[in-house]
């Protein structure tokens, strides 16, 4: 069978499904190029901000100039990994002195976003800020402001999942009779770890331990959350309008006051929710969300996806084509992106997975947009705001051990 032969028995098998969701556009998971070089600054270099500066690194066109931390070691470390870049100590002298920014991406911890994110747009500059936006809502909402304020001036922010070649895939499946009605999901976060690290001195070991401060983190439900659940706001296109959740210290008994372990229950006024479990004590189950309906569901892992199907769904004509992975008693479809045409060449295995991580695709899609204005960013300002806000009342419900209600301005 040849590849029209192939894409017309598919169209008329599976109808607007495998239109959208088996045949995306070809550059979907290949390498990111842009059209003229950009010139970047990275504000905030510590573990984030140098996987940022990996992943810049791969996509031709984008040329950090400038870096910036208040920690002068990431500073020098950072400038080993963008050789020829500009370090900086105050992101205000940066933004003085480089006036041949094109953007400006913010990597500080979350408590910080606000004032660079500020200062970067106010200077005209195209921003990227890491998610959550802020640790409270008034930051958040001055972010949202600021960013509305400084159009046509482009801000994104960095929910990754929005540009995940996987979860797009999955994403068009969700939106029609492969999913049908939504009933629920669940999102997991394990991983063995403290989130502690060392510090030279008392001041530089606080600082770097930030998550651990019950002052200005977040916690598991926030600055983890905040991505997980920001799954399942854009799947829906809506928001929880209360969350329940309760956390403790399970584990690491070193004197924190941030839980290590937490539950949490996000729900939405047609009585379907989102559970969420997060640990720093045990690593079983990696991170993944689990989006369930009536006629299947998605198993979402940031580089892998699968589909499942209900024994009672209809055959849309497709599966024959798929590969299938096994789970105890269920049996998966693999999510591959560019899946007919790797069919067609005997390569569809090649497909399984993304080469590159999945902040490699947020990145390349703030900077296409950037290069293309007519381009709107993968996560808007109103998204992140309205996802940063529901990560922080989920730490508040932790945090409290009660349910939080979701003000309906927000």
């Amino acid at each position: 069978m040849t590849e029209l032969d192939r894409r017309a028995f598919l169209a008329q098998a599976g109808g607007s499904v495998l239109g959208t969701a088996l045949v995306p556009e070809s550059d979907l998971v290949g390498p990111r190029q842009l059209p003229a070089p950009k010139h970047i600054a990275v504000v905030g270099t510590g573990r984030h901000g140098r996987a940022i500066l990996t992943e810049l690194s791969k996509i031709a066109g984008a040329k950090v100039v400038a870096v910036c931390d208040l920690n002068p070691s990431r500073v020098k470390t950072a400038l080993e990994r963008a050789p020829g870049a500009e370090g900086f100590s105050d992101h205000r002298a940066l933004l003085e002195k480089r006036r041949d920014l094109d953007a400006v991406i913010v990597a500080t911890p979350t408590h910080l976003h606000r004032k660079v994110v500020e200062d970067a747009l106010q200077a005209g500059k195209h921003v990227y800020c890491e998610a959550p936006l802020a640790h409270t809502i008034d930051d958040a909402r001055a972010i949202l402001a600021a960013a509305e304020a400084a159009k046509p001036r482009l801000f994104m922010a960095g929910f990754q999942a929005r540009s995940n070649p996987v979860y797009q895939l999955a994403r068009t499946f969700y939106r029609t009779d492969a999913f049908r009605d939504f009933i629920g999901a669940t999102t997991h976060f394990h991983r063995k770890t403290s989130w502690r690290f060392p510090g030279s001195d008392p001041a530089s070991e606080a600082a770097a331990n930030w998550r651990l401060d019950p002052e200005i983190s977040l916690g598991l439900a926030g600055e983890v959350g905040a991505h997980q659940f920001d799954v399942v706001h854009w799947f829906r296109g809506r928001y929880p309008a209360s969350v329940t959740g309760h956390g403790g210290i399970l584990l690491h008994k070193d004197g924190r006051k941030v839980a290590d372990t937490v539950h949490a229950s996000l729900r939405f006024g047609d009585g379907t929710a989102i559970g969420f479990e997060a640990s720093l004590a045990n690593s079983f189950g990696n991170q993944h969300e689990v989006v369930r309906g009536t006629n299947g569901a998605f198993k979402l892992a940031w580089t892998h996806a699968w589909m499942f199907k209900e024994v009672d769904a209809a055959t849309l004509g497709w599966e024959v084509y798929a590969l299938r992975q096994q789970f105890h008693q269920d049996e998966g479809i693999i999510v591959i992106a560019d899946a007919t045409k790797l069919a067609a060449i005997g390569q569809l295995k090649a497909g399984i997975g993304l080469p590159y991580p999945p902040l490699y695709y947020a990145l390349g899609d703030f900077l296409r947009s950037v290069s293309f204005p007519n381009v709107p960013v993968a996560t808007s300002a109103r998204d992140g705001f309205r996802s940063t806000v529901i990560a922080i009342l989920a730490n508040q419900a932790v945090t409290s051990g009660s349910t939080v209600t979701v003000p309906a301005d927000l």
